[in-house]
């Protein structure tokens, strides 16, 4: 099978889902890898190389027929396609309908894919108790079970379906928009970055390529170690220092601009009147305007709640190690972010 394996990365344009897209396209035992997004962007193809043939197909996950006929000769799938809003600016349903939607593990079954992975958030064994707020969280802890209920089916063809899961915190990284958007907020401020989270907090971060690269490793043992990764739960870890969230994002923005400096925390008072604020002001302008979208309870307890992990599981299932030390990238994300922010000015 080695140079033959046909791999499909749903969502292969998105930020997670390109860097993934990228290193499939470096490893010799792959000779085609497709990518599947509404959004298609067709500069993702120049990531093919001499053996490795980049393939953009435009396409709504909803759409039955469209991703059956980009699933055929696939061997692997990498799910990363989803709506991810945080600020909840499309109705719960929509988000729903791609994130959870049915058409994606229906057509697993019915084409003849043998493995698949998929992009979620949150721990490996831990068991908490409580409801997920976040309606995002929501779509993406419904389609974890969906993929866990999924291995070990039966395919159109006689073969089974594997299927493992991996599951990324904070990822940063280049084009991570929301670096880009909390660089200029800094900027408007007088160079001063605030911040939400309380001084007590803690929260995993991890490089996009750091990521991608469990993605990978993951999809190929798959396939030949099924009986260790199948059916298995993994959450993505580098050498990103586990700490306070606000003082990753101050580390990677002082990188780039070293004017940037660390402000004081914005009570969780202030916060929890200007939401209130916000919606009685939407309430009362919704006929005429709709103002923008503004910071939500679901999210504001999310930012104020300490996540964090420690494990070695992924090094010890499939050998996973960071592909980038956290110095590296620290550096590759500030040079990708002078770079946005330049072309902005000029424009």
């Amino acid at each position: 099978m080695d140079g033959a394996q046909v791999y499909l990365v749903t969502g292969g344009c998105g930020f997670i889902g390109e860097k993934i897209t990228e290193l499939l396209s470096q490893q010799d035992y792959i000779k085609e890898v497709r990518v599947f997004d509404s959004v298609a962007r067709k500069e993702v193809e120049n990531f093919a190389t001499a053996t490795t043939h980049v393939t953009v197909m435009k396409g709504d996950i909803r759409d039955y027929n469209l991703l059956l006929a980009a699933m055929q000769g696939v061997h692997v799938v990498i799910h990363t396609a989803a709506i991810v809003d945080y600020r909840n600016t499309l109705p719960f349903w929509e988000m729903k309908a791609v994130n959870v939607g049915g058409k994606f593990f229906k057509t697993t079954l019915d084409s003849r894919v043998t493995h698949i992975s998929i992009y979620f958030r949150g721990n490996e064994d831990t068991k908490y108790s409580g409801e997920v707020e976040l309606p995002y969280g929501k779509t993406k802890a419904m389609a974890e079970r969906l993929v866990l209920e999924a291995n070990g089916k039966k395919l159109t063809n006689g073969g089974k379906l594997t299927t493992c899961i991996i599951r990324a915190n904070t990822v940063y990284g280049e084009k991570a928009m929301f670096l880009h958007d909390l660089y200029l907020s800094a900027k408007a401020h007088n160079g001063v970055l605030n911040y939400l989270e309380p001084e007590h907090t803690e929260r995993n971060s991890m490089y996009v390529g750091n990521v991608a690269w469990m993605h990978v490793l993951a999809a190929r043992q798959l396939q030949l170690k099924p009986d260790i990764l199948a059916g298995q739960v993994y959450y993505s870890y580098d050498d990103t220092p586990t700490t306070k969230g606000f003082l990753i994002r101050y580390q990677l923005l002082s990188c780039m601009d070293p004017s940037i400096r660390l402000g004081s925390r914005i009570p969780y008072w202030k916060m929890w009147l200007l939401i209130h604020l916000h919606r009685i002001i939407e309430v009362i302008l919704s006929p005429f305007w709709k103002p923008r979208p503004f910071l939500n309870f679901p999210l504001l307890h999310t930012i104020v709640t300490t996540f964090s992990y420690e494990t070695d599981k992924a090094f010890r299932h499939f050998g996973y190690q960071p592909l980038y030390s956290w110095q590296e990238s620290k550096v590759r994300t500030a040079r990708w972010l002078e770079v946005a922010v330049g072309n902005l000015s000029s424009q």
